[in-house]
């Protein structure tokens, strides 16, 4: 069957009306898009508590995690959307108090950016991106960031392979890392958390340190940034929120620090992210849900949190391909050292690994306080070698047996000879304790296993026929003989 002549007349005629009506639809949405810009979409304030306040006329116009702002009597405050219904929409402040009153108008204003640069290093500011260091403002980047951003696509992620070294013994020891992978900090309040922080910020390997300091004392933050970092304050970016800041701004800290640190690491730099803590991050957000109207379901946390714990630490990793990574440490306070909170188990759920701190440890004086027979990093094998984890699991089960037995032998009820193992375990595990105590003034070690070696095998007696521990070669495991 053959076309007629005058339909294809008409189809060619048709074809350039098409285009120049596309043409102009997307003209005239471009130009929408820019005029919506000049116009700002408004509301007012219905109801006010003590911690948030209803708007009116807002409900189609804003999406949960945007902002708007309350023109207040001679001030401005920022707040975020975190509810919406018909009737209206419920905000919270990120300053402290709300300044505002009824009919108080209410403006749209989107969600909370940063435009992040690397002159920021050095530097310390809030969670909304301002200095609070008074040197001066920060000179912005060229694109402006959302704090709330989806991470990486899991089949787009580079592999997590490349051992970083801490120089703290206890960590390179038992639970190495890599750069990409994600560790928790599990401890009670007073244990060492923090100086267990100071000694992993100062580990070479990283060309910036991202620090979010969420729900400290006002008094640590200072001896922190100058005491604890010392010269590595140089090259570290802080982000604030102390205790008595408002739940918002607690819960933006570690999401902002975090956009940080994503912006160094889709530019190559290999990032070391500290957060502390998650736990003051996930209180401040079980604070807004239940201002939002969520039901508690889990010792007084909301669904959400826990729906917000693993989005924020998923975040952290490695990057794609020609990116860089973003290492975290995430320090998580555990209430009343229980290690089985609903809060600590999500995390440790989600994270590459965890050091458990024990206060009966630190009790004894020995710093870091690290429990090495609760503690584990998921990505050992990918850091040690065969004869290097053959050593590391050696000396586990001889600090289990001494420590088992501990009280047996403290009664008088263990005699030598009776177990040979356990024997070689009383003779080593001192050693091991002391091998591994290091102070935040210590310098750093440059190979653990070269220090444990040494350690091991430094004057041991040596009874004709008699097993031993001889050093091997630096950084293997050692050999009986």
């Amino acid at each position: 069957m053959t076309k007629s002549p005058a339909r294809d007349d008409d189809s060619a005629r048709s074809a350039p009306t098409l285009s120049y009506a596309l043409d102009a639809l997307e003209r005239s949405i471009a130009d929408a898009l820019a005029a919506r810009s000049l116009v700002k979409i408004g509301g007012a304030v219905t109801e006010i508590s003590s911690s948030s306040c209803r708007l009116s006329g807002l409900s189609h116009f804003v999406r949960l995690g945007e902002c708007v702002e309350l023109a207040g009597v001679g001030k401005t405050s920022l707040c975020e959307v975190v509810r919406i219904d018909a009737q209206g929409v419920t905000v919270k402040p990120f300053d402290g108090t709300l300044d505002a009153g009824l009919g108080t108008m209410a403006w749209a204003c989107g969600g909370v950016t940063l435009s992040p640069d690397r002159s920021w290093k050095g530097r310390t500011l809030n969670a909304l991106g301002k200095p609070i260091d008074g040197l001066g403002p920060l000179r912005q980047g060229e694109r402006a960031i959302p704090t709330d951003r989806e991470p990486p696509a899991p089949m787009r992620r580079q592999r997590v392979r490349k051992p970083i070294k801490t120089g703290i013994r206890v960590v390179d020891l038992f639970t190495p890392l890599c750069a990409g992978q994600r560790i928790g900090i599990f401890a009670g309040s007073g244990v060492g958390k923090s100086t267990l922080l100071s000694m992993l910020a100062r580990a070479a390997g990283f060309d910036t340190t991202v620090l979010a300091l969420v729900g400290e004392r006002g008094r640590e933050v200072r001896e922190f940034l100058e005491d604890a970092l010392g010269r590595e304050k140089a090259r570290t970016i802080a982000v604030v929120a102390t205790g008595d800041e408002s739940p918002m701004m607690r819960r933006l800290a570690p999401k902002a620090a975090m956009c940080i640190a994503e912006h160094l690491r889709d530019h190559g730099e290999n990032v070391l992210l500290i957060v502390d803590s998650v736990t003051r991050y996930a209180h401040a957000a079980r604070d807004v849900a239940l201002s939002a109207g969520e039901p508690p379901v889990a010792r007084g946390y909301p669904p959400s949190v826990f729906s917000d714990l693993p989005r924020l630490l998923e975040r952290a990793g490695a990057g794609e391909e020609g990116a860089g990574s973003i290492t975290g440490v995430f320090a998580v306070l555990v209430d009343g050292d229980d290690h089985n909170d609903p809060v600590a188990d999500s995390i440790r759920g989600t994270l590459d690994g965890h050091i458990v701190l024990d206060r009966a440890i630190a009790e004894q004086g020995r710093y870091p306080p690290v429990n090495v027979l609760s503690s584990v990093s998921r990505l050992t094998r990918a850091v040690l070698t065969a004869e290097q984890q053959k050593l590391m699991l050696k000396l586990r089960e001889m600090i289990a047996q001494f420590e088992d037995t501990r009280d047996l032998r403290l009664m008088g009820g263990y005699h030598s000879g009776a177990d040979p193992g356990l024997d070689k375990a009383i003779q080593f595990v001192p050693r091991i304790y002391e091998t591994l105590r290091q102070a935040p003034e210590d310098p750093l070690s440059g190979d653990a296993f070269q220090d444990i070696a040494r350690a091991l095998s430094a004057d041991l007696p040596e009874p004709a026929g008699a097993n031993r521990l001889t050093r091997a070669s630096p950084g293997t495991a050692l050999r009986q003989t």
